[in-house]
């Protein structure tokens, strides 16, 4: 019975810390995402996001960026540049999710 109880609380615990955190993205959407990445966003920023149109958005070219400044980016564009506003196609918390992909991971 312990046992259960110690579950109950680690679960409720770890779905209050994933509500605090914005919640997650469903398996399918990430996909969808990583594809936005690749694709949308590679036809500007190149296919392997090393820079085109637009600059570098690899991971280690963007160190020292903050999750919130990028996922401000995206939802907004940035003015007199070619990057739009993503705000029409995605949620905060999917631009959200976009930002940390390219921090952790720059769509290796």
């Amino acid at each position: 019975m312990f046992r259960r109880e110690v579950f109950a609380l680690v679960a409720t615990f770890m779905a209050s810390a994933q509500a605090f955190a914005g919640g997650t993205i469903e398996p399918g959407r990430a996909q969808e995402l990583e594809r936005l990445v690749r694709h949308d966003c590679g036809s500007c920023h190149g296919m392997t996001l090393k820079g085109g149109l637009g600059p570098n958005i690899r991971a280690q070219r963007l160190v020292g960026a903050s999750v919130e400044a990028l996922t401000e980016i995206i939802l907004n564009g940035v003015a007199n540049t070619p990057m739009p506003p993503w705000r029409s196609l995605l949620s905060e918390k999917e631009a959200r999710w976009v930002a940390e992909y390219l921090l952790r991971e720059g769509a290796q």
